[in-house]
């Protein structure tokens, strides 16, 4: 069994509860699917607004993702060098003034850049809440915080699609991409007035060229951190194939209503929340390596169900929904896991860690974004078949490379220090 969270984990370190930590991971992760999934439902009436093709209207998601993942690379470093609150706040304020400016944008290019600097400031934002965790916490109790954090995220993820639905279904999409920027108000204003800094010792030589380049060789080397990337990032690949493509599908092709829609969102956020609940469950009787095996188990029955439904030709909502619920109970396992496992072994690099971390994740999606977009086709095999495709990739990652090396040691601090 995993060692309990040592209290030498949180308050010494800063005087934060390990409730505020729980409350303050809720909110920095949550930002990513208030800014995707909201906006989910009113995507296809963006596209008639601006008469613009359903690829150039997914490009509003993928080129936001992109400009997320690559903004990590640099604010990764920024905050091993100067802290995660001063970053916690810039980006935060960008992320305001970018979301509002979306919404006012008159055509779907300027619409497209306002995204890019959206993407680019949420990148400081999830990419901070990883590195606290690993400022705060040992591996081991890591992914249980994380889980925590992302059990909070997923409650807002439930909000997220239903509100969505109802505000694209009478307000609009204007409207409906306006409301994250009213989260972000309250993230900023949490953070201002009761985040502490996380990290103990800033590293004065994070943003030296010869340095960042050493550290950044080291973690690309490290077996452990590879292993937990190619999980999380496989299972981002099957989450994000889901949001390109299912209001499409879902809207288009099913026949659903926006707020239908967003109610299919509240069940898959659902299924997540409960995935986050038996990961720290599974964490606490079998660890991380046999948790995620158990957990690609479910990813890749969801997988095959999915297509070989498809192939049959046995096509409806339930045929879509239900096996897709199961990847999503899965993916509340892999998450928690892949991202702390991949951070766990550089306690002194903790952001560039996870910046390297999250921008294979985001890698993954653009490339599948862009891939998606040339090959809807008015029907849901690139949702089911890429979803199976996705699920074959964890359930190999799973079984292999984090059997292999999931083991994660922390590298000594010499070792791990530029």
């Amino acid at each position: 069994m995993p060692a309990q969270p040592s209290p030498l984990s949180t308050s010494a370190q800063n005087g934060m509860s390990p409730g505020w930590v729980v409350v303050f991971l809720s909110m920095l992760l949550g930002i990513q699917p208030v800014t995707t999934d909201l906006y989910l439902p009113a995507l296809p009436a963006l596209a008639d607004s601006f008469a613009a093709p359903m690829a150039q209207a997914q490009y509003t998601l993928s080129a936001l993702l992109l400009a997320f993942g690559c903004s990590q690379l640099l604010w990764g470093p920024l905050s091993d060098r100067f802290g995660r609150r001063p970053i916690l706040l810039i980006g935060l304020g960008a992320y305001v003034l970018a979301t509002v400016a979306s919404t006012l944008a008159p055509s779907m290019e300027w619409l497209i850049g306002w995204r890019v600097l959206q993407g680019a400031a949420m990148g400081a934002v999830v990419m901070c809440a990883r590195a606290i965790v690993r400022d705060l916490y040992r591996p081991t109790d890591g992914a249980r915080i994380m889980s925590k954090g992302l059990s909070g995220l997923g409650v807002l993820a439930c909000i997220a699609g239903p509100l969505g639905g109802l505000l694209a279904e009478y307000g609009g999409w204007r409207i409906t991409l306006l409301a994250p920027a009213v989260f972000g108000v309250l993230a900023l204003g949490l953070i201002a007035l009761r985040f502490e800094e996380s990290l103990s010792r800033p590293n004065p030589l994070a943003l030296h060229p010869a340095a960042l380049l050493r550290t950044w060789l080291q973690i690309l080397r490290n077996p452990t951190f590879l292993a937990f990337s190619a999980l999380s990032a496989a299972s981002y690949g099957g989450l994000f194939t889901f949001l390109a493509t299912s209001s499409f599908v879902l809207i288009n092709v099913i026949g659903l209503s926006k707020t239908q829609y967003g109610m299919v969102f509240f069940f898959m956020c659902l299924a997540y929340l409960a995935g986050t609940f038996l990961c720290r469950r599974l964490l606490m009787r079998f660890g991380v390596q046999n948790s995620v095996g158990i957990a690609a188990g479910l990813s890749l029955i969801s997988g095959l169900l999915m297509a070989g439904l498809t192939w049959a030709g046995v096509i409806s909502l339930w045929t879509i929904v239900l096996p897709y619920a199961l990847f999503m109970l899965a993916h509340g396992v892999h998450q928690p896991c892949g991202q702390s496992g991949a951070i766990g072994p550089f306690p002194q690099a903790a952001g560039t860690a996870s910046a390297l971390n999250g921008f294979l994740m985001t890698l993954v999606a653009f490339v599948m974004g862009t891939w998606l977009g040339t090959h809807m086709d008015g029907t849901v095999r690139p949702l089911t078949y890429g979803i199976a495709l996705w699920t074959f990739l964890i359930a190999l990652a799973a079984w292999t490379l984090v059997r292999c090396h999931g083991s994660v040691k922390p590298l000594t601090q010499a070792a791990a220090t530029p």
